[in-house]
């Protein structure tokens, strides 16, 4: 099948180049789920297909490189908090759910993304060992509970049932069993994820744990991993305000374990020193910016131009629903880059350019995905987003690019395709499973909530 896309304002985010590559009337042709080619004025090929957009903005799908997709049914928890209180009111209620309940709120989560342009995601699986307070930047408990692996593959289930891309991120858990069982359960997890369709399916990555495990081998683990099972790793590190001495000091873990390279990506990074930030760049390790998350939760804000200037890779995620609560790449853009502005006092320190580039080509470039996704080019595959400036009507574009970024939002987000296909259209799913995700998520955590009590 083929689908000729015509009259568009394309931005195609090519690799290789800052130039947003915009064309202001513009046409792409799609074959079998990629791009095969793009062109400028009349389109002079045919296909299966034709989409007139009218003048509408057709830009890449956007890329989540830091997700937590199991929590889209604990928005408006833990408002009063920071990241560990706000971790124990969202799972007062997650902490108590089945497999089968997991497998729906992370459906439900990933088919937000879809319906918000996200296409494509890296998501953090919720651990097999569930979640304890935090005392003094440091576990409370013993973590000698340890769920069954389909707690994990059914989170694996939910995001391939959806229809996004992702990368699965997977815990190692390695407080818990020897260290053959750790490297085995591990193994099992990630070849689950390889076993499915590998153009949703992105690849496995760990969860890197340093931050919080009680093992001081910790690094040495997640470095084994990635070089025994050939995996990327993301790491929660330097989030939050709390022992932030603590926190400062597992950098040398890391380090000591040969982790500081490609492939390694810190997620928040924002408890940094110059030190640390110029060693990890050197490295040639990346870092996930999640700005509305990290404004939710008052973790602070990281150090995002002083990073790429280093040379540093930067992607932007979403975090998770329950902290950003509406998942709008958009807000998350601006969000990013008005802080940042506030901090330096530069305007030109994030430009929109900058940002629309971190949240698409650049996410997926620091989670080794950009041959297939994160830019509108030949051979990639189409995901793409359908964005109309004139519904609601934003003015003359005095620079379109600039305009999308800093003008337009889910309230102008007409279409959303992955693979050529449509998955979402004026926010209703094209996903068959879109109405059951809704009604036992609205059912499954009021019960349990019911049941277990909460923390607001």
């Amino acid at each position: 099948m083929s689908l000729l896309v015509t009259n568009a304002r394309l931005i195609t985010v090519p690799a290789g180049t800052d130039d947003p590559g915009y064309i202001e009337r513009g046409w792409m042709l799609v074959e079998d789920g990629r791009i095969h080619a793009i062109g400028e004025g009349e389109a002079s090929v045919s296909a299966d297909e034709v989409l007139d957009v009218a003048g509408a903005f057709v830009a890449p799908g956007f890329v989540s490189s830091h997700s937590h997709l199991f929590t889209s049914g604990s928005r408006g928890l833990g408002v009063d908090q920071t990241l560990y209180g706000w971790c124990d009111a969202m799972f007062s209620v997650l902490g108590h759910a089945s497999g089968e309940d997991i497998y729906w709120t992370t459906l439900h989560g990933s088919l937000d993304f879809l319906a918000n342009g996200v296409t494509t995601a890296y998501n953090f699986t919720d651990p097999l060992v569930p979640w304890e307070p935090m005392v003094d930047g440091k576990r409370s408990g013993d973590a000698a509970v340890l769920r069954d692996i389909a707690w994990h593959l059914r989170q694996v289930d939910g995001c391939h049932d959806s229809g996004i891309r992702f990368v699965d991120s997977i815990a190692m858990d390695a407080a818990v069993g020897t260290d053959d069982e750790i490297f085995d359960r591990f193994a099992r997890s990630v070849a689950y994820v390889r076993s499915l369709d590998p153009d949703l399916a992105l690849g496995a990555s760990v969860m890197g744990q340093v931050q919080w495990s009680p093992r001081p081998d910790a690094a040495e683990f997640e470095v084994e991993a990635m070089r025994r099972f050939g995996v990327t790793n993301q790491a929660h590190f330097l989030e939050t305000r709390e022992a932030v001495a603590l926190q400062q000091s597992k950098f040398a873990l890391y380090r000591d374990a040969g982790a500081l390279r490609p492939g390694m990506i810190f997620g928040h990074f924002i408890q940094t020193t110059e030190g640390i930030i110029r060693e990890a760049a050197a490295g040639g390790a990346a870092m996930s910016w999640q700005p509305a998350s990290n404004g939710r939760l008052a973790s602070g804000i990281a150090l995002v131009p002083e990073m790429l200037e280093l040379g540093m890779k930067v992607g932007m995620g979403l975090d998770d629903q329950a902290c950003t609560d509406v998942s709008d790449p958009w807000q998350n853009m601006r969000m990013g880059m008005y802080m940042q502005r506030a901090r330096t006092g530069e305007p030109e320190s994030m430009m929109p350019e900058r940002v629309l580039r971190l949240h698409t080509l650049g996410g997926a470039e620091i989670m080794g995905v950009d041959e297939k996704v994160g830019s509108l080019e030949a051979g990639k595959l189409a995901d793409f987003v359908v964005v109309d400036p004139r519904r609601p009507d934003i003015g003359p574009l005095w620079s379109p690019v600039r305009s999308y970024v800093l003008a337009c939002g889910l309230r102008n987000l007409r279409k959303v395709f992955v693979g050529g296909v449509l998955v979402n259209e004026d926010g209703v799913s094209t996903n068959p499973l879109a109405a059951e995700a809704s009604a036992r998520i609205h059912t499954a955590l009021p019960a349990l909530a019911d049941t277990y009590g909460m923390i607001i």
